[in-house]
């Protein structure tokens, strides 16, 4: 048997080979997806109803494999993060669930990096570590890897929704709705109450009803910030993006002792003007009385003294 240190060495750098490995054949997988679910639209087009619903299958089967190397590859990066607690000769109770989990379904797949890491923890833990995790007699294995590890066939529910999903993504009409006859029912075609003789004219949209009408979202400049939805999954095909509601604002003691200023407030604050300011503005008013003779007489004199 190797040393502790250096095989924990060795491991470290197969759980990094393994991560990059896993990576790629995600990758790989669902690109070979896109294609398939483009020729499940395709089909569905055709109207080869039959024929998708078998072919689907595959796809969903493929999505579930992914999603298990997608499981199987964050337990190696965890073992990566707590590659310190590998040194003990016994396995970590934090450690448990994900070194299980990777002897228990590293033989299921076809990455050879990560069933060689898998030799490794083997060596590390002794035979019977391994055999527990194989069979499961602990249930220490996670219950997400055994559910995606199930060779069943996929339920008819799931296969309808990967089938209106794939004809909502690339445009398709299914199902098809079945048009009713045009001349069905139309015995009386030219009695005045016929729908199709009549036809109803709209009113246009007058000025007030422009105006109250709401904008549409997309006017305006966008904001900076995007988010992206959640990617479908096999349990969950249409997720939803759920955002947090705005905070509840409430006004503290400045805005609470400000008090709205009225007309009637707003008068009394105005400093009150002079007489002589009065008598000027009364002056300046354009329309007020005439002075006669005697009166205009009276102001000369007075200008010459």
């Amino acid at each position: 048997m190797a040393p502790s240190s250096s095989l924990v060495s060795k491991l470290k750098v197969q759980l990094k080979l393994a991560i990059s490995r896993l990576r790629m054949v995600q990758q790989k997988d669902t690109a070979i997806a896109k294609q398939q679910r483009r020729q499940m639209a395709h089909l569905l087009e055709l109207g080869k109803e039959e024929s998708a619903r078998i072919r689907v299958e595959n796809i969903i089967r493929s999505d579930i494999s992914t999603e298990l190397l997608e499981i199987l590859e964050l337990y190696c990066e965890l073992l990566l993060a707590r590659v310190g607690l590998l040194e003990a000769k016994e396995c970590d109770p934090g450690l448990e669930e994900p070194i299980k989990s990777i002897i228990h379904a590293a033989p299921r797949t076809d990455v050879k990096e990560l069933q060689q890491a898998r030799q490794l923890l083997v060596e590390k833990y002794g035979k019977d570590f391994a055999l527990q995790a194989v069979d499961n007699s602990d249930g220490k294995v996670a219950e997400r890897v055994l559910k995606k590890l199930k060779v069943e066939p996929p339920d008819p529910e799931l296969v309808t929704l990967y089938l209106k999903e794939i004809a909502r993504t690339y445009g398709v009409e299914w199902p098809k709705l079945q048009r009713k006859p045009e001349h069905e029912g139309d015995e009386d075609d030219d009695e005045p109450g016929d729908k199709q003789a009549t036809k109803i004219l709209e009113e246009p949209l007058t000025t007030d009803k422009l105006h109250r009408a709401t904008p549409p979202r997309d006017l305006g400049p966008k904001s900076p910030v995007s988010i992206a939805p959640p990617s479908p999954r096999t349990d969950n095909l249409s997720p939803k993006l759920k955002l947090p509601a705005p905070p509840d604002l409430k006004p503290n003691g400045k805005m609470s002792g400000l008090k709205k200023q009225t007309p009637a407030t707003q008068a009394q604050s105005e400093p009150k003007g002079t007489e002589d300011d009065d008598q000027k503005k009364g002056k300046s008013v354009v329309g007020g009385k005439i002075p006669d003779a005697d009166e205009l007489a009276r102001r000369f004199a007075a200008l010459k003294r």
